[in-house]
């Protein structure tokens, strides 16, 4: 468990430190560059999921609570829509004016869905660790930017472009879920 843990931790850290720790990041930039910064902030987050990864395949659930078998349906609902944030979140969508957050958001949703899934010690230490930092993460960035400007509006080609895409991903994530999680989605 605190591999899993760690690993959270520090991609969490890495993530809140141009929010949190603005000087740290100003020094860094300036000692190694923007490029050797973004090169130790991509190891970093790939230590962080090596840890994550390891942890959770080391670390056998302990049961904390039964997940309720009538909000199934709803999950996965909410996964889809998590999913359609995360799409979102490097596209021009109308649902981007609705959202400030969207990538951010759909971690938030992803987590709590997860919850509503899996009521093992694990879980709730993953999926409601990504979903606490995902709104610290909101939090900070609203603070640090302060007042929101929208874009305008595509048209509804780009929308139903970014819903293929959003239908695509879930698919590519369903048929993935086995390896990555070592569980089918049901």
């Amino acid at each position: 468990m605190s591999l899993l843990l760690a690993g959270i931790a520090l991609f969490a850290g890495v993530h809140l430190i141009p929010s949190l720790a603005p000087a740290l990041r100003s020094r860094l930039l300036q000692r190694l560059g923007e490029g050797g910064y973004k090169g130790i902030f991509s190891l970093l987050l790939l230590a962080a999921f090596a840890l994550i990864v390891s942890g959770w395949r080391s670390t056998a659930p302990a049961f904390l609570y039964q997940p309720v078998a009538g909000l199934h349906t709803l999950a996965l609902a909410i996964l889809i829509l998590a999913f359609a944030l995360m799409v979102v979140s490097s596209r021009n969508s109308r649902l981007r004016r609705i959202v400030r957050h969207p990538q951010l958001t759909g971690v938030t949703l992803w987590g709590l869905a997860h919850l509503l899934l899996n009521g093992d010690s694990r879980s709730v230490l993953l999926f409601g660790g990504m979903a606490v930092w995902a709104i610290i993460e909101i939090i900070a960035i609203n603070r640090r930017e302060g007042v929101w400007i929208k874009s305008p509006a595509p048209g509804w080609g780009a929308e139903v472009l970014t819903a293929v895409i959003t239908v695509f991903v879930v698919a590519v994530v369903i048929f993935a879920h086995p390896w990555l999680a070592g569980v089918p989605v049901r």
